[in-house]
């Protein structure tokens, strides 16, 4: 009888703590213009709920579009209960910027009340490919009660190229330059505000992740973004920006590169460089321990194959 007065208990304890869990999520709308919100998250590697990234929202006359999901199931539901303090419009599209499991694990809570997600088709090819194991190292890095709930939803509408949308009766364009920080990126711009969401392509006090990107293209879209001349930039992850700071993540990229590049040229070998290539002026960046290091090995492999296809 004790052995099963026990197993309740703990059962009783496990339950509670998967509702506390599940509950403890509560977001903050930040009015970034009229009608356009951000969701700033922790700028972490790792943050429980998946609040690492930022996301936002655009309020149109007849609904409102969605900009990233987060990284859980709680946290897509803590986006639409912040959603309903703002507006009684309904969520009426969410868009994935691109294939990173920060922006994409929140999908499940707006898709099951039958909203549409839309991502660029190279963005959908990436997640089918991978974010199921993402998925389950995040269960493993944070346990199973944060990620209740939390499952793989793909997009069910897909673009091939930048478009201009109707955001529930607000123009919004979706901007595609190639082959960038992912090969699916989509920035998202708000012309009746100047507000835009740049997605992966740009970074706010936080290292830039060379894995999925290409290091020429990514350069050539921030420069287009530049172009936009925009209010304001809600990055990937870190404080919301002025159009100027930008330049930050390609002035990362360039000195990476010429760092780099010169220990290549120089005849200096993979693990010299990637000890050795110390860039101080990045070091207060979030994940520069770890990302910039990466970063090193992976632009000194593709200087040998730019080296082989000559």
């Amino acid at each position: 009888m004790k052995s099963i007065i026990d197993t309740i208990g703990r059962l009783a304890a496990v339950l509670a703590s998967l509702v506390t869990s599940t509950t403890a999520l509560a977001l903050e709308p930040v009015q970034v213009a009229p009608d356009v919100y951000a969701f700033p998250g922790d700028n972490s590697e790792v943050s429980q709920f998946g609040h690492a990234a930022n996301s936002g929202f655009i309020v149109g006359p007849h609904a409102v579009v969605v900009i990233d999901t987060g990284g859980s199931y709680a946290h897509g539901r803590a986006m639409l209960a912040a959603i309903a303090t703002v507006t009684r419009r309904p969520v009426g599209l969410v868009i994935i910027t691109h294939a990173v499991q920060d922006f994409v694990f929140g999908a499940a809570a707006f898709t099951e009340l039958g909203i549409p997600l839309l991502a660029h088709r190279k963005t959908d090819e990436l997640m089918s490919a991978r974010c199921e194991h993402c998925l389950a190292n995040l269960r493993k890095a944070l346990g199973e009660a944060p990620m209740l709930g939390t499952r793989l939803v793909l997009p069910n509408q897909l673009v091939d190229h930048g478009t201009r949308i109707d955001g529930g009766g607000r123009p919004i364009e979706l901007l595609h330059f190639g082959w960038a920080s992912t090969p699916g990126d989509l920035a998202v711009y708000d012309p009746r505000s100047g507000i835009l969401f740049a997605g992966g392509i740009v970074m706010g006090s936080r290292i830039p992740e060379l894995r999925d990107g290409e290091f020429n293209g990514w350069l050539a879209a921030i420069a287009s973004l530049f172009a936009l001349k925009p209010a304001k930039v809600i990055p990937a992850y870190g404080p919301i920006l002025h159009a100027r700071d930008m330049g930050k993540t390609a002035d990362y990229l360039r000195d990476l590169d010429a760092k780099v590049r010169g220990m290549y040229t120089a005849g200096r070998g993979l693990m010299e460089a990637m000890d050795e290539a110390v860039m101080e002026r990045y070091a207060s960046w979030s994940q520069y321990p770890d990302l910039h290091r990466r970063n090193v090995l992976r632009r000194y492999l593709q200087l040998e194959v730019e080296d082989l296809e000559r």
